[in-house]
């Protein structure tokens, strides 16, 4: 077992309970002095005293487990550009921020944002533009980190949804049928074709449910349960978007319909069975997409939400992106993150999916902390059905932290302990620290370039080596 340092934790649950170190030192059977210790980092907490706090507190003991800060990181080094360029805090210091007081670091974080969005009005006025209705994120970032701070599971709504299916009895090939007949008889819908160009619509009034004939079996069954969370769910809906977003606000409303959609798949996806299933097959997604006759993205995301305590499952992030680079669904369970501003890595194997669409493409990709990542991505396309008409392709990535790797089917065959094999990726050109990489599209932030107009080299954007070295050349044109 590795030493677990976690001062800051400690302090703040002691002094949360309003407790002296006197008190609770009493209560862990240790000197005051060593818990002192404790709580400044001096000593780990072993695993004696562990239990004890677990104990004493109620509290799980992941709650003083090391943390996966990668992200919190990552947004601050966003955040906090301008800083970081001036040299005025360096990317260590945010790591160790982030490692040793994570809630300092958050009220940072937010303070950077808000200043972001100040001096955006003030530039937006000078211009003359209206920057009233200017805000940091848009809704569905906030939507997007609303799940991603509950680590994309949803313990109560899981439960719920997995109760209802077995009352309906929700089974593999059975699920539209329950789905109807739990709409007719408990709420009195009827189901009716759609005719315009809506893939679903309910009109309450009426009491009918319209579902286009376009839509395949496992696209219907999805409208249908998520209808049914809306009817039978909807004061717990509420209730769970108002405890981050103000009633009335945009935020809120797409919150109560992405709760909605979570119940849909627990519904149709129950926890216990899919999570067995997905155990069994060793996440191979083909093999439960047949199973459940659901797609691909419906089966990933799922995969996704897998976190529920003693009996969890492998802890994926969960993204979708465009040609363009443009991530439109980006859950995770992990700490992987991407930064919002800018593209993504270009050397990222989602990128690779679209040159052989319907094939899974495998990558152990690893990111400048040097933490590993095994990602599974392949593209899919929905049409409209009409020839000529444009349609939709993406890209879906599911992976995992290398530690994960090895229940998985995707990793027979790899040497999951090399870590030379695997690709250096980053989270974003704009934030990415890796200095020498050859596709970097911007030059790396707070560094200085290297500029020499008697040279070139490989590198793009070669930077200024502190020891007076250097690190190549700038491009000549």
């Amino acid at each position: 077992m590795s030493k677990i340092y976690a001062g800051a934790r400690l302090r703040r649950l002691r002094e949360e309970r309003r407790m002296s170190q006197a008190e609770l030192a009493r209560v862990l059977a240790i000197s005051p002095s060593y818990l002192n210790q404790m709580e400044h980092d001096s000593r780990p907490l072993t695993v004696p005293v562990l239990l004890r706090l677990t104990e004493a507190f109620g509290v799980d003991p992941g709650f003083f487990a090391e943390r996966d800060t990668s992200r919190l990181v990552a947004d601050l080094r966003e955040a906090l550009a301008g800083e970081i360029t001036e040299a005025r805090v360096t990317s260590t210091d945010l790591a160790d921020l982030a490692s040793r007081m994570p809630a300092v670091a958050q009220v940072l974080l937010s303070l950077g944002r808000r200043n972001q969005l100040l001096s955006e009005r003030l530039a937006g006025a000078a211009d003359g533009r209206d920057t009233e209705q200017e805000t940091p994120r848009s809704p569905h970032e906030e939507i997007r980190d609303f799940f991603y701070r509950r680590q994309n599971y949803l313990h109560e709504t899981d439960l719920a949804a997995e109760s209802l299916a077995e009352e309906i009895g929700i089974r593999p090939g059975d699920v539209l049928r329950a789905l109807t007949e739990r709409l007719t008889d408990a709420h009195g819908v009827r189901l009716a074709a759609e005719t315009g160009d809506r893939l679903h619509h309910y009109d309450d009034r009426t009491r009918t449910f319209h579902l286009s004939n376009r839509l395949r079996p496992g696209q219907r069954a999805f409208r249908m349960a998520t209808q049914l969370a809306l009817l039978e769910y909807g004061d717990e809906l509420d209730r769970q978007a108002g405890e981050d977003f103000p009633s009335g606000s945009p935020a809120r409303a797409l919150a109560r319909i992405g709760i909605a959609n979570y119940f849909a798949a627990a519904l149709i996806l129950p926890y216990g069975d899919f999570h067995a299933a997905a155990e069994d097959v060793r996440y191979d997604i083909e093999r439960l997409t047949d199973r459940y006759s659901l797609g691909y993205e419906t089966v990933c995301h799922r995969l996704s939400t897998l976190q529920r305590p003693r009996l969890r499952g492998v802890p994926f992030s969960f993204v979708r992106v465009d040609r363009a680079g443009n991530m439109s669904k980006r859950q995770s369970a992990t700490g992987f993150h991407f930064s919002r501003a800018g593209g993504t890595c270009p050397l990222w194997n989602v990128y690779e999916a679209f040159v052989a669409p319907g094939r899974i493409h495998v990558q152990v990709a690893e990111m400048p902390d040097g933490q590993r990542y095994l990602w599974t991505a392949r593209a899919i396309t929905r049409h409209r059905g009409g020839w000529g008409e444009p349609g939709k392709t993406f890209a879906i990535g599911l992976g995992c932290e290398i530690r994960h790797a090895h229940r998985l089917v995707y990793s027979d065959g790899l040497d999951l302990t090399n870590a030379s094999a695997a690709t250096p990726i980053g989270m974003g050109c704009r934030l990415c620290e890796r200095l020498d990489c050859p596709q970097r599209a911007v030059p790396a932030l707070g560094r200085p370039l290297r500029i020499d107009p008697n040279s070139s080299g490989f590198v793009p954007y070669p930077v200024e080596d502190p020891t007076g070295v250097g690190s190549g050349s700038a491009p000549t044109r």
